[in-house]
């Protein structure tokens, strides 16, 4: 295992969690091939309308009652009052066109029964589209300050940090005023870190991982701006504004013109192709200026 060099901060990953179709339920997991992109099959499929445009909790919140497990050759889906919807890993139907923000990419549609088991679940005519893995949709390199940090559907780059402090520290003020504790899937991040004090993934340079065959150095570039999914009880679709309501207080950010944040928007700067595990140590040292 490789050992890490003395730093400001050190911890552990104590949570792992993938997103197989964008805007839907995670899994967690123990361990996830990481590869430039974030995390391997993370945001790699996405709904979209009849237009093409891609659709999130934020219009459509029951997508979060969608759950993915992903077997060895195949992604299972299933829903409340739905029979589970098999896909063949290797398998794609048609060449498309879609739009995720700005961003108009090529895809592949996932074909009719995927389609209309969408469309059944969510009210409204839909589709399920796989990223190409032959487009390169760059993060916006105002952020990655030029480096070329490829990620496929999620929002803007390839993974989400956030830490296990921050959490507890949210959910202290929550319980603080009445209000019920909340769990981290609500924040859908990619890697959590325990160890660390309360928002100190937005002060780190590079957090190292001491992975199995040498450091996986991921970069925090942006603070993570935050819509209402937060809001948005996984568990249910039910939304309640206490969450942005508590954030509101205390978690505005100069470097996004004032808006709300949670966790760190990371990029992949070593160690593509290495294995995260929950488990393993992590270090990062305080960046100033």
């Amino acid at each position: 295992m490789t050992s890490l060099p003395e730093s400001d901060l050190s911890g552990t990953i104590s949570r792992l969690f993938v997103y197989p179709v964008k805007s839907c339920a995670g899994m967690a997991v123990q361990e996830a091939l990481l590869t430039e992109t974030g995390l391997d099959l993370d945001r790699a499929w996405m709904v979209v309308d009849a237009q093409g445009m891609f659709l999130t909790q934020r219009t459509v919140p029951r997508m979060a009652l969608v759950r993915p497990q992903l077997k060895t050759f195949e992604l299972v889906l299933r829903a409340p009052g739905m029979l589970a919807l098999h896909l063949a890993l290797d398998s794609v139907e048609g060449p498309t066109t879609v739009t995720v923000w700005s961003d108009t990419v090529p895809a592949w549609d996932m074909g009719p029964v995927a389609a209309q088991w969408f469309s059944d679940f969510l009210g409204q005519p839909c589709r399920l589209v796989r990223f190409d893995p032959d487009h390169r949709r760059l993060s916006g390199m105002d952020w990655t300050q030029g480096v070329e940090a490829p990620n496929q559907f999620a929002d803007a780059f390839p993974l989400l940090v956030t830490s296990e402090a921050s959490l507890a520290g949210l959910n202290a003020r929550l319980v603080a005023t009445g209000q019920a504790s909340v769990g981290m899937e609500r924040f859908r991040p990619n890697v959590v870190l325990a160890g660390l004090e309360a928002h100190d993934e937005d002060r780190v340079d590079r957090v190292r991982v001491a992975a199995e065959h040498g450091e996986v150095h991921l970069q925090p570039v942006k603070p993570c701006a935050r819509c209402p999914i937060p809001n948005i009880d996984p568990a249910t679709a039910h939304s309640s504004p206490a969450v942005t309501d508590t954030l509101q207080a205390y978690r505005q950010d100069a470097r996004v013109g004032g808006a709300i944040t949670f966790g760190m928007n990371a990029i992949v700067r070593q160690g593509a192709g290495q294995v995260l595990r929950v488990g393993q140590r992590i270090a990062a040292d305080l960046r100033f200026g």
